[in-house]
């Protein structure tokens, strides 16, 4: 078993450069199958989701080469094998898959997909969206089955403004027949990296990061080539550690306005950030104050940085507190902060955080991808050694995270170790 280890206490300073977006990459690359000739997507992360998501392609007959940060995919030979377990359980943006092979093939069977247990992450816009533009869609024996004669354009609606459903819907709609309407649409800056992408490929896309995105469908997709934008999930992470323990950290490769919302709410803790075009600095801190924050869908705080935030909180004066509207399971790593010294409870949706807590070193388990980099942020900050389990979560989403951490001072590192599990 694999476990990070992490020897607290050392300060971080110099310069941290963010990868590409994991969630536009997990879109990107299914959206490749669209197309009838070659699609080359440059900075894609090295994490295993997309390791996954090529060997996913490959099932369908892809050809797929994927070597520093770029992956080319030729989807022109691919065929609609039905996927039903395997690699589609791992992650769950394997659902993207329903979208394109139904634009591109008209049917799909695709595995409930796997991913981080956050409570319930229900599919039903995706499947509402799917039967408007003319699919049949039914569950059996534990898979998605897709199937349509014809796809048409249709008004959508979403109940919800869902970054997944509005992004498989749009993958379903570029080649139908006719204009499909999508209101209430999320906004998230990942719509609009795979709106481009799909657009340089020949589709006619209007609206993306909008409320409303309209989309006239085409005969056909051509290849062509695309760079991701940087992930802003995992600059925020890196803001966040950079005020709790840094001497002077810049996070390169960022765009700042899609982190406006970290940007407020860590100045209202009293972080100093400093703006570039594409760089932020985060200086030596001083006295941190608690804050409230409320999960929110873009452009509000996002649910994916709630989990690291929770432990800067605990290091500033007062008791903070956290309310995620969005997933109501995402708390689970409270538990083991707590194992760690915070001084942290759970009520309801809400966690409240009580600081500044010297945080001891101890053995603790990533429950999920953003609990996982709470964790390492933990880790960092606390007295003594940490022992981080379950680390495939966390290597789900970020990049080379030991390196990186490692050029800036971090003491940590990656160990295999004996289990006394008779079950693995």
């Amino acid at each position: 078993m694999d476990v990070y280890k992490i020897n607290g206490g050392h300060r971080l300073q110099g310069t941290i450069k963010v990868s590409g977006a994991k969630n536009s990459a997990v879109a990107l690359i299914p959206a490749s199958i669209l197309a009838n000739s070659p699609v080359t997507i440059g900075g894609i992360p090295g994490i295993s989701d997309a390791w996954t998501l090529k060997a996913l392609l490959e099932e369908l007959g892809g050809e797929v080469s994927f070597e520093n940060g770029t992956m080319t995919i030729d989807p022109s030979n691919m065929i609609a094998m039905p996927l039903p377990n395997g690699n589609v359980k791992k992650l769950r943006a394997s659902y993207y898959l329903m979208g394109a092979m139904l634009g591109r093939f008209k049917k799909a069977v695709i595995g409930l997909p796997g991913g981080c247990f956050l409570g319930p992450r229900p599919i039903d816009q995706h499947i509402k969206g799917f039967e408007a533009l003319g699919a049949k869609v039914t569950n059996e024996h534990g898979a998605i089955y897709l199937r349509a004669d014809e796809l048409r354009g249709a008004k959508i609606y979403l109940d919800v403004a869902s970054v997944g459903a509005t992004i498989n819907i749009m993958l379903a709609a570029v080649l139908a027949k006719g204009r499909t309407i999508i209101e209430n649409a999320a906004k998230e800056p990942e719509i609009i990296d795979v709106a481009t992408l799909l657009s340089n490929m020949g589709a006619k896309i209007k609206g993306a990061g909008t409320s409303v995105i309209r989309i006239d469908g085409v005969e056909e997709l051509h290849g062509t080539k695309h760079t991701i934008i940087p992930d802003r999930i995992e600059a925020a992470t890196f803001m966040i550690m950079a005020a709790a323990i840094g001497d002077g950290v810049t996070i390169d490769n960022v765009i700042p306005l899609h982190l406006d919302s970290v940007t407020a709410k860590l100045r209202e803790m009293g972080v100093v950030v400093e703006e570039d075009e594409e760089s932020i600095f985060i200086p030596k801190q001083g006295t941190l104050h608690a804050v409230d924050v409320k999960t929110l869908v873009y452009p509000g705080f996002p649910t994916d940085v709630q989990q690291p935030l929770s432990v800067l909180m605990s290091q500033a004066v007062g008791a903070s507190k956290v309310t995620d509207t969005i997933y109501s399971a995402r708390f689970k790593h409270i538990d083991e902060l707590r194992r760690m010294n915070a001084k942290a409870r759970v009520e309801g949706n809400t966690a409240i955080i009580e600081g500044p807590a010297q945080l001891e070193g101890s053995v603790v388990t990533a429950t999920d991808l953003r609990a996982g980099a709470a964790l390492v942020l933990a880790g960092i900050l606390a007295k003594g050694e940490t022992e981080i389990h379950d680390i495939y979560h966390i290597e789900r989403g970020y990049s080379s995270l030991i390196e990186k951490l490692c050029a800036l001072g971090a003491d940590i590192r990656r160990e295999t170790i004996l289990t006394t599990d008779k079950t693995v």
